[in-house]
């Protein structure tokens, strides 16, 4: 995965501690995950307290499908990046709006997308918001130029 400049790594790091604290590794075990327990961890450090943050709650040990929750205190736009699988979000907390191919779509609470692996999209999320990812692969994150800094933070969505 590519987060903050410097730190790559696909399904490394602390990912997979977290995940071993939401959920067992075992393909063929049931699995649930209280929001109230889930384990966070910043995805750009460099942002401190503003960081987004993920949690990993499963990774199937066999093909890495994988999911997971992100939440952003602040409002942000998060650059134009792309992913080696199929990825699905789900908006749990406020907003988000996600623009692939020219075409931009305002999501709220319970709206879901589905975006083809290596489809380059940037999206605009709402001050708390939580969203919901499924990646039917190791998930994984391509910049395609800078990844989110400073400078996106409290950014809106363009009108459309």
């Amino acid at each position: 995965m590519l987060y903050g400049a410097g730190c790559a790594f696909l399904l490394g790091c602390g990912l997979i501690a977290a995940q071993e604290k939401n959920a067992p590794m075992d393909a063929h075990a049931a699995i649930s995950a209280r929001f109230e327990d889930l384990t966070w961890q910043a995805i750009v450090p460099e942002l401190g307290k503003d960081s987004p943050q993920i949690s990993v709650v499963h990774v199937d040990p066999q093909t890495h499908a994988t999911q997971l929750f992100i939440k952003t205190p602040k409002a942000m736009h998060i650059p134009m990046h792309w992913h080696s699988a199929n990825e699905t979000h789900t908006m749990i907390l406020g907003s988000a709006v996600f623009e692939h191919g020219g075409k931009q779509e305002k999501l709220g609470p319970g709206g879901f997308n589905y975006i083809p692996a290596q489809m380059a999209h940037q999206a605009w999320t709402s001050e708390g918001s939580v969203v919901f990812i499924t990646v039917d692969g190791a998930w994984d994150v391509n910049w395609t130029a800078n990844p989110p800094g400073k400078s996106d933070l409290g950014l809106a969505a363009p009108e459309f």
